[in-house]
């Protein structure tokens, strides 16, 4: 009777630990390291969407990921500051560039 209440703290405390997000991770999600910055790939506007072009201005805006966003298109709406959108138009011209 007395190794019940101490062993189903035990797993109720192992359960809480694992939980927790490991140092890395939080570190990954909250630094600024690879923070979006559009204003350093406002040139592609008017260029044609491209996947190489994609990860061109992916790595020159410091952005975790990017997309290509056509109209019509249903995408996230959720802001993610590590994140650069190229928007284009129907031929994938490029008419908008922006982080988020």
């Amino acid at each position: 009777m007395n190794l019940v209440r101490p062993a189903a703290l035990i797993a109720c405390c192992s359960i809480l630990i694992g939980c927790q997000p490991s140092p890395s991770t939080a570190q990954a999600t909250g630094g600024s390291a690879s923070q979006c910055d559009a204003s350093l790939v406002q040139t592609f506007v008017g260029e044609q969407a491209s996947p190489e072009l994609l990860d061109q201005a992916r790595r020159k805006s410091k952005a975790a990921t990017a997309r290509i966003v056509r109209p019509g298109e249903v995408v996230t709406l959720e802001y993610n500051a590590h994140r650069l959108t190229l928007t284009t138009d129907e031929s994938l011209k490029i008419q908008r560039i922006s982080c988020g």
